[in-house]
C-alpha cells in the first residue's frame, strides 16, 4: 500500500513542474494520502472542509438536500480533479453540499493552512492556486449555463461527449439528477437518442 500511495503522490507532484525543489519539498511534507471506501463522505453538509481532496483513484458525487428531502447531483470528481467545494474551502465556511466516494477511492488531501503557508511563501504557489481556482470556478459556470441555455437532450449528449472516461460507471439515478430531469425522462432521451 505504501508504494501504491507513494506512486501516486510522486505522480500529484509532477503536476507542478514550476516548483523549485525546495517548493516541492514544502507541498510534498504537507500532503497526507488516505482510502476510502464505497459510500465513504469526504465531508458533509454542515462541516467545514479542512484540507483540498485530489483524487487519484475512484469516482465520488457532490450533492445537495433540497427542501423535499431529494438529492441534487452537481457533480462528479474522478480521477485527477480536486474534490472540494472550493468556495466554502477558500472561506473555511461549512459547506452545503456532500461528497461521497461512488467507489472505492484513493485521495491526496492538502490542509488549507499549508495552502495558505505556501501562499505566503511561494510565488509559484500562488499562481497554482489561482489555475486551480480558475478551474473550479469554469466547471461551475459551465454547469450554470448548461441549464440557462440548453434543453434535456443537449445537456445529456455534452455530459456523454465531456465525460466519456465515467459514463458507464454512474447511474442513471443520479445522471438523471444532475442533468435536472426526472429518470424516465433519462431514458425517453436516450431510446430517441439511440431511434436516430
Amino acid at each position: 500500500m505504501q508504494e501504491e500511495f507513494a506512486k501516486y503522490i510522486e505522480s500529484y507532484l509532477k503536476l507542478f513542474p514550476d516548483l523549485n525543489s525546495e517548493e516541492l519539498a514544502f507541498l510534498n511534507s504537507s500532503l497526507t494520502i488516505e482510502k476510502y471506501a464505497k459510500k465513504a463522505f469526504l465531508f458533509k453538509s454542515g462541516e467545514v472542509q479542512k484540507e483540498v481532496g485530489f483524487v487519484c483513484k475512484g469516482l465520488l458525487r457532490r450533492y445537495y438536500i433540497n427542501e423535499k428531502g431529494n438529492k441534487i447531483t452537481t457533480g462528479f470528481i474522478n480521477e485527477n480533479k480536486y474534490a472540494t467545494d472550493y468556495p466554502a474551502f477558500i472561506r473555511q465556511k461549512p459547506s452545503k453540499y456532500f461528497i461521497e466516494c461512488l467507489e472505492p477511492s484513493i485521495i491526496i488531501k492538502l490542509p488549507y493552512n499549508k495552502i495558505q503557508e505556501g501562499y505566503r511563501k511561494y510565488k509559484a504557489s500562488e499562481m497554482y492556486g489561482r489555475l486551480i481556482a480558475e478551474y473550479v470556478l469554469t466547471v461551475q459556470t459551465d454547469r450554470v449555463e448548461s441549464f440557462l441555455f440548453e434543453n434535456a437532450e443537449e445537456r445529456y449528449l455534452n455530459f456523454i461527449e465531456q465525460n466519456k472516461d465515467i459514463i458507464n460507471r454512474i447511474s442513471l439515478s443520479h445522471l438523471a439528477s444532475h442533468l435536472g430531469i426526472e429518470r424516465q425522462s433519462l431514458s425517453r432521451i436516450r431510446r430517441k437518442i439511440s431511434e436516430k
